[in-house]
């Protein structure tokens, strides 16, 4: 048997071998033109823009199809349902187009009032004669040539506002209680009104918004782990305490017991997708939409895809979200705005795991829920809203260091001339800094006219036993520091979610290549 010595320079003969063609394949992506064109400084905002427009012409295209039949069987034109969904689009462009434009800084001082009026705005859908009911639920405004669903507008509220709050937070070197408070009660409060319409669906988006900002905004993996346990339970308690819900669940573990029942629309769905095969029927030829597959336009869509449009529009569909996370955590990670990051961040996560709970259910892994697949489901409040989030992702991609830079030497490029878009502004820690303590300032009460101010206690050493300290940020420049750590902080805290200086390059910043 040979000695350890003995294979010691056979196994570094072997490991230079697979650096050296690791290296050799990296070089030869770097020297495609997908990778030339990555390397761009405005490709992030381009990639998120083509994404949305795809994303939603195909959405037109396949609730125009699916959607004809029906439509044309209550006694109305085959192009009812898909004019709505027109409009709707040509609505979320203005959103799209209205959130491109706003300054960040502006964004993040109306966060909370308009957080707060989504709030309102779910209380008054529950008073009767204010909201509308249907079917059994009141979830929406019937402002006459539209119905608005207040439940999508605290989705977007709920990111923009709670990605200020931590990022503010962040900055301050704030404690694991200054994380949850207020934002936990505050997205509870949401969930709960949600709950009260009753949306299900709508509720576990909600709550899969607020777990992406927890789990974004660096919450101990031991407290994440607690509070993801402790919704998980409540979604399956409030699964199985209405009817129609445990219907669902009972139907998913015994999807045979009632096939022309509870079961019948996910059995459908399985056989659509079974007989479009690998190249599909043909866009618009197909079987199901012809009263087989209820709400084929709206939540199985999915299915109508795989059906006229095979496997291959399926895949299409998937690589298109696939090539979004991509996007959305190469923004977050080229940002050197913390709230940026966390913003996009968390709207890339929620919406990511929409898409995968629609397709989930359709496919058969996972229980009927009602969540649509963003953009291209029938649904005229999902769709608008979706738009602008998307919108919001847009403009967080023009506010990279390096894309800051282009703007500002010109090199803006045709699209943005033609939307007429302003140059973003380049964050600045000190500045910011600077604001938040303006602020602080403004918002400390002064002190009463012949009144001695309280003397402040002296401050206690940062350590021994039972002496209070800050909670400090965990340096992970290495992987040694990481392993080595015995702080309770998170993980996950990386310098790609810490607030850093502005700088042009990757280089800089530390990420080496």
């Amino acid at each position: 048997m040979p000695s350890r010595t003995a294979q010691t320079p056979a196994r570094a003969a072997t490991d230079s071998g697979r650096t050296a063609k690791d290296s050799a394949a990296t070089a030869r992506f770097r020297n495609t033109w997908f990778a030339a064109w990555l390397a761009r400084p405005l490709a992030s905002f381009h990639l998120v823009v083509a994404i949305a427009v795809l994303l939603t012409v195909l959405g037109l295209v396949m609730v125009l199809s699916a959607s004809s039949v029906e439509s044309y069987a209550v006694g109305k034109s085959a192009y009812s349902l898909f004019i709505q969904q027109a409009m709707m689009a040509l609505f979320g462009a203005v959103l799209f187009y209205i959130a491109l434009r706003i300054p960040m800084r502006v964004m993040r001082q109306l966060s909370f009032p308009v957080f707060a009026l989504s709030v309102v705005l779910l209380v008054l859908v529950l008073i009767p004669g204010i909201g509308l009911e249907v079917q059994g639920s009141r979830r929406w405004f019937d402002l006459g040539f539209v119905s608005v669903q207040p439940s999508e507008i605290a989705k977007v509220t709920l990111v923009v506002w709670g990605a200020h709050l931590l990022a503010s937070r962040q900055t301050e070197r704030a404690g694991y209680k200054d994380i949850l408070m207020p934002l936990v009660p505050a997205g509870l409060l949401v969930c709960f009104l949600v709950v009260l319409e009753p949306n299900l669906s709508t509720t576990i988006a909600l709550g899969i918004v607020l777990s992406a900002l927890l789990w974004f905004g660096g919450l101990p993996l031991r407290m994440f782990v607690t509070i993801a346990v402790s919704g998980a339970v409540a979604a399956g308690i409030l699964a199985l305490s209405a009817g129609y819900r445990s219907d669902r669940m009972r139907a998913f573990f015994s999807p045979g017991d009632d096939p022309q029942g509870i079961g019948y629309q996910a059995r459908q769905a399985l056989y659509s997708l079974a007989d479009g095969g690998i190249w599909g029927r043909g866009l618009g030829q197909s079987r199901a939409k012809w009263s087989y597959l209820p709400n084929a336009h709206n939540d199985f869509i999915f299915a109508i895809i795989g059906e006229e449009l095979g496997f291959l529009g399926c895949a299409l569909v998937l690589g298109l979200f696939a090539l979004f996370v991509y996007a959305g955590l190469r923004i977050a990670t080229r940002s050197v705005d913390p709230f940026i990051r966390l913003l996009t961040a968390s709207a890339t996560t929620w919406i990511t795991a929409q898409a995968l709970i629609n397709v989930g259910y359709v496919v058969g892994l996972l229980p009927v829920t009602g969540l649509q697949l963003p953009l291209v489901s029938a649904g005229g409040s999902s769709l608008a809203i979706t738009l602008l989030m998307f919108g919001i992702i847009a403009n967080a991609a023009r506010h990279e260091p390096e894309a800051v830079a282009a703007l500002h030497a010109g090199q803006d490029g045709r699209f943005s001339r033609l939307l007429r878009l302003p140059v973003p502004e380049m964050y600045s820690p000190a500045r910011a800094q600077a604001a938040r303590a303006r602020s602080t300032a403004k918002a400390k009460p002064k002190p009463k006219s012949g009144v001695k101010p309280a003397p402040q206690r002296r401050a206690l050493p940062p350590s021994g036993r039972g002496r209070s300290e800050p909670p400090r940020r965990r340096s992970v420049d290495s992987d040694t520091a990481r392993r080595t750590s015995r702080s309770t902080e998170s993980w996950r805290s990386t310098r790609a979610w810490e607030p850093s200086y502005p700088t042009k390059h990757d280089r800089d910043r530390g990420h080496s290549r």
